[in-house]
Formats: C-alpha cells, structure tokens, sequence
C-alpha cells in the first residue's frame, strides 16, 4: 500500500493523527451523556453512524478511493459489527447507568486487551516500556475514575460497568481486526466501509430513531451529529491512518490519555472543578503515554543510522 508524499514528516503527521483522535474520543464521553439523555442507546448509535457514514462517503469520492481490495474485507466487516455497532450500542447504554469519568476509566481498560490480542493474534512484540507505560497510565485512569465517582455522589450501576468492560472488549477487537485491513485498504477505506458496516447493522434500530427525533432537543440531537462528523467520521479516520504506521499495542497505550482529558472537558463545559486526586490521576495517565511512547536511545541510534545508510545506498 502506498502513500502520497507529503512536505511534513510522517512522524509529525502520526502524532497530529494521535493527538487529534485522543482529544475527539475524550469528547466523545462528554457528548453520549448529553445526547443519551433523550435518545436510547441503538437510536443514538445509529443516528451518529449515518452522520458519519454521509461524511465519510463524501471524502471517499473527493478523494476518488473506491471500494478496498478483497483481502481488507474481512477485517472491515468484523470491526465495522463488533467495533462501530458493537462498542457504541454498549457504550451509550453505559453511559446511561455511570459517569463519564467511570465510563472512560472502565472502556480504558481496552489498551490492556488490545496489547494482549496484538501479540497474540499479530506477533506483535510487548516491550518493557510499554508495559511500564500501560501499567502507569491504567493506575491514573483508576485513580481519575474512582476520584470522579465519588465526587458525583452517585452510585455505580453494576450492570453500566459491565456493558462499560464489554464496549473495552469490542474496542479491543475491532482494532485488532482492523490492522490487518491495511495491508490491503486505505485508512479511508477502511473507516469508511467499516463504518457502513456498523451502520447497517443497526438499522433494526430505526424506529426508535424516528420515534425519538422530533421530540428530542436541538442539543441532543446536534450532539448526535457531533459524534457522527468529528468522533467517529473524523476521529476513526486518523486513528487508523496512525495504526497503519504504528504497532496497535503501542498506539492504544496513548488512549490512555482520554480520562486526564475528559477530567479537563468536565471543567471547562460543565463547570465541574476536579479535585487534586484527579488531577494526579490524569498527570499519571499523560506520564504513561509518554513512557509507553518513549524510545530508547540505542534503538534511536539504530534507527537514525538505518536512515542514512538508507540514504547513502
């Protein structure tokens, strides 16, 4: 598969990619509790799906990318069902039964099982960094979760954490199933089709999206649009533009850093000034990704000789 050439380096390019997507999903939290409170899970699951699937057709025939190649099939079709229906039906009936804070402390625990099925399913390598990293960044979003749940007063619903673990586990698949695809398809591709295949599979909910819509609000329903065109559209775009250029172990570890951003969100948009154990929470989230992501100085050495002896040849 190849890749348009482009003035800014591809690492740059990556980290713009990672950094944009962390930042789109942590909002993500913000707009399901939001929008969740006047649509039900598959209503509001499916209304995001075809915001996003109207954006993502759109810049297919911009860019001219037609349908992928036979071999991204497989991975399109079992991310699109288990990843885009899958973790957004459960992740939005979630929502409804615990916090924002809990929802992202809890789908976090994803990273973990994607390191795991990665290396299992795709030979990838776990490195001591990584682990190092993971295991930090998973102690901040313990600390983030359980700080904003006892600073909400309310109690966690059982069943909210497990449809919350069982979204994990949908994420964790999907992206898994993802990477292979890319050998084959475009990040465009990919997303795309992906996406209409989540969206297909919940259309058994479109009664209740007809029945919901004109009685919810103008919010709800912009925040439904919101999920489709920059979390889902926008957002999945990019992450597997980086995934396509990165291990998938590694780049779930920067996920990590979506509790420390949703902690931010929560007191800019809804007034809520977070305690200093959460904003311990949060620096351990961001200091694990840091590690996680860190190279070694040896392997940079490696690396950057690798370059100019590419260059000399």
């Amino acid at each position: 598969m190849t890749f348009r050439s482009s003035p800014i380096p591809p690492g740059v390019l990556t980290v713009g990619a990672v950094t944009f997507t962390v930042f789109a999903w942590a909002s993500a939290f913000v707009s399901i509790r939001s929008a969740g409170a006047a649509y039900s899970p598959g209503a509001l699951a499916l209304g995001r799906l075809l915001a996003a699937s109207l954006v993502l057709v759109v810049l297919l025939l911009v860019r001219r990318q037609g349908l992928p190649p036979r071999g991204a099939w497989r991975g399109i079709l079992v991310s699109g069902v288990v990843w885009f229906c899958g973790y957004t039906i459960a992740l939005n009936w979630g929502e409804r039964l615990v916090d924002a804070g809990t929802a992202s402390l809890l789908v976090n625990t994803g990273p973990i099982l994607m390191a795991l099925l990665a290396a299992r399913l795709l030979g990838e390598a776990l490195p001591p960094r990584l682990l190092a990293g993971m295991a930090v960044s998973f102690a901040g979003a313990v600390v983030v979760g359980l700080s904003m749940s006892a600073g909400g007063g309310g109690s966690t619903s059982l069943l909210g954490v497990v449809l919350c673990l069982l979204a994990a586990v949908a994420y964790a698949t999907g992206v898994v199933a993802q990477k292979p695809a890319l050998f084959f398809g475009t990040p465009l591709q990919v997303t795309a089709f992906a996406c209409l295949t989540g969206t297909v599979a919940c259309l058994p909910f479109t009664g209740q999206l007809l029945r919901e819509l004109p009685e919810a609000p103008v919010s709800a329903t912009l925040n439904m649009v919101y999920l489709g065109v920059v979390p889902t559209a926008l957002a999945f775009t990019t992450w597997t533009y980086a995934l396509a250029r990165m291990p998938a172990g590694r780049l779930g570890a920067t996920t990590y850093a979506v509790p420390a951003i949703v902690v931010l969100l929560s007191w800019a948009l809804l007034g809520e000034v977070p305690a200093w154990l959460t904003l311990l929470g949060g620096a351990l989230c961001l200091a694990g990704v840091a590690v996680s992501r860190r190279t070694p100085r040896a392997a940079r050495g490696a690396a950057e000789d690798g370059r100019l002896g590419a260059g000399r040849t």
